[in-house]
């Protein structure tokens, strides 16, 4: 019901400020209501269960171990000539034969010993031509055996500068040593010594080599297969 009250100096009733009055009164009665139903419905939402999107399921095929197992390692050829000397240490072993690794020391006649083959020459071979008889003698108790060969240490191999250079002596020849590298070793040449009538002994088979070495045409670019690599034992003689 809606009461309409004169006072002095209001013509008329303000029927608009009681009817928003009024709207205010319904509305705070009605809002604990309206807020009680929206946690209800979002309370409902929460335990209905989700939908999902449908996965597809793909079937991964097993790899074979048997065909991974069979993969062999890349077994690099690098053969730099460098010729196996006694007290030089090696490494050899076969791949996937645990038994199979071993560290060697050359012996003073050259020879070592490895499993199942026995004793080998080792000296005055090149280390792809050691692998390779080893795996020939290998192929009697393993099928297609993987050798493989690292030098440990180079400590036998010697060469010998003597002559007119700065400082004659004992070098080790190591993995590569050409005449020039031992010429350097042993600090050049001095002012008197003949540079064209240098000579390389090497003993071999038994017998002596001797191999001659101009000095001044290598060092001007000429007849550079005279520079050649020296050997454990070899002796640079200058005159």
């Amino acid at each position: 019901m809606i009461v309409c009250l004169h006072q002095a100096g209001m013509p008329e009733c303000d029927f608009r400020q009681i009817q928003v009055d009024k709207m205010k009164q319904n509305f705070a009665g009605i809002l604990p209501a309206i807020v009680l139903g929206m946690i209800l419905s979002f309370t409902a939402l929460a335990e209905q269960p989700v939908e999902q999107a449908p996965v597809e399921v793909v079937k991964l095929e097993p790899v074979a171990m048997d065909a991974a197992a069979k993969v062999e390692p890349v077994v690099e050829e690098v053969d730099s000539g460098y010729q196996i000397g006694p007290e030089d240490v090696l490494e050899i072993s076969v791949w996937k034969e645990e038994g199979l690794k071993k560290e060697v020391l050359v012996r003073p006649d050259g020879g070592v010993s490895f499993p199942l083959i026995g004793e080998i020459q080792a000296a005055g071979k090149t280390a792809g031509q050691l692998r390779k008889e080893i795996a020939q003698r290998l192929e009697k108790f393993i099928p297609d055996p993987v050798v493989s060969i690292a030098f440990l240490k180079v400590g036998g191999n010697k060469i010998y500068v003597i002559g007119k250079v700065n400082n004659p002596g004992e070098f080790p020849a190591g993995r590569y040593v050409d005449v020039l590298q031992a010429l350097s070793m042993a600090k050049g040449l001095t002012p008197f010594a003949a540079e064209n009538g240098i000579k390389i002994m090497r003993k071999e088979g038994g017998k002596d080599i001797v191999f001659p070495f101009r000095y001044s045409d290598v060092k001007n670019g000429e007849d550079l297969e005279q520079n050649i690599q020296l050997k454990g034992g070899d002796v640079v003689v200058v005159p």
